[in-house]
């Protein structure tokens, strides 16, 4: 699968992970502003498992790529935002990603755990579930590995089979009809940059721009579906740009 094609699937994770949100309380500095941020708290906590299952399915195929890692930093920060203490709870989820990710023994076990946590609300289970299987994509295809997780995780969580198999082909569909950009020169466009910048002031606009255009699930409260897909579909041009250039280059 051309690169073109999986680094575009980054931003549309966040449209298809967040896009049946329709409120935000559960994960809002309001709801957060009396957490005792400590390791242990964020670990038991369902963000902290779902962080656990997160470094499972991206180390399942052996390594965590470029892409994953992308992904999975944009994610830490926008969990650690809503907390009091966001650079510590930050490196807490960056420390329960590393320790997570090293075994593949209890993955039956923290799905469960997660299962148990958000018995009584089936949307966010949705949305983790929903993630997790597009994670597993974002490097172009799903290897075994990563099927076994997937697989694993949903049958612990009790997950509806039909939901499961509906976001996985969702999925699968979105990568086929993805479209890379026309030529160089609408790349260089769309990231308002020149072809005589170098690839240090190129990839520095290619990150604001996507911060400023991925419609994470802060920026997204309150906002319509059709906000969402301008978002999404922003975020898919933009990195498509990033990697044609990058490509040309060398």
């Amino acid at each position: 699968m051309s690169n073109l094609i999986v680094l575009a699937l980054l931003g549309a994770v966040f449209y298809y992970v967040f896009k049946s949100y329709s409120k935000y309380e559960d994960y809002s500095k309001e709801a957060f502003k009396n957490f005792s941020v400590s390791y242990s708290s964020i670990k038991q906590s369902d963000l902290g498992l779902f962080v656990a299952l997160v470094a499972k399915v991206a180390k399942a195929d052996g390594r965590v790529d470029a892409l994953e890692a992308q992904l999975i930093g944009i994610m830490f920060d926008d969990i650690a935002a809503v907390f009091p203490e966001p650079e510590k709870t930050k490196q807490i989820l960056k420390d329960i990603f590393n320790e997570e990710k090293k075994r593949n023994d209890d993955i039956e076990e923290i799905a469960t755990a997660l299962g148990e946590a958000t018995r009584r609300d089936k949307q966010k289970q949705h949305q983790f579930m929903g993630f997790l299987i597009q994670l597993a994509f974002v490097d172009g295809e799903v290897s075994k590995g990563e099927d076994l997780a997937l697989q694993t995780i949903a049958e612990a969580l009790e997950f509806d089979p039909k939901l499961y198999h509906s976001i996985f082909e969702k999925f699968e569909n979105m990568m086929q009809n993805m479209q890379p950009k026309a030529n160089i020169e609408d790349a260089y466009r769309t990231l308002g940059v020149s072809p005589s910048d170098d690839m240090s002031t190129i990839k520095k606009a290619y990150r604001k721009l996507v911060r400023k255009y991925h419609p994470d699930i802060i920026k997204s409260q309150g906002k319509s579906e059709a906000y969402m897909q301008e978002a999404t579909a922003k975020t898919q041009e933009i990195n498509q740009a990033y990697e044609m250039i990058k490509e040309a280059r060398g």
